[in-house]
């Protein structure tokens, strides 16, 4: 009994060894850059959101705005998770949706305004 034991705790040493080597990551290497896109098809600057970043105290508030329009801040506090504000429907009312909210967000885009 006594020679059972160091040998099963050196074959757990080795399982573990093997374990651990074959977790390395391998050599990395950089993506290459993307084609650029097809003639016709440019991307239009006024759909990227422009982000706005501010320091107010020691919270950093970003606010992302799509054709002038705010819909969506990001509030990381200097100790704490970032939660995030959205204006789902556009009239400037914000809901609070946390950084873990599992949530599905369902997509409401705008077809026609009269």
């Amino acid at each position: 009994m006594s020679r059972v034991a160091p040998t099963i705790a050196s074959l757990a040493a080795l399982i573990f060894a093997a374990t651990a080597w074959a977790q390395q990551p391998r050599q990395l290497e950089p993506l290459p850059e993307p084609p650029p896109p097809p003639p016709g098809l440019e991307l239009d600057p006024a759909l990227e959101p422009q982000v706005t970043i501010t320091k107010k105290g020691e919270d950093t508030v970003e606010e992302y705005r799509v054709n002038g329009q705010l819909y969506m801040v990001k509030v990381t506090p200097s100790h704490g998770v970032p939660y995030y504000l959205y204006d789902d429907v556009g009239n400037g009312d914000f809901t609070r949706r946390d950084a873990q909210d599992a949530g599905v967000r369902v997509p409401k885009w705008v077809i026609k305004r009269w």
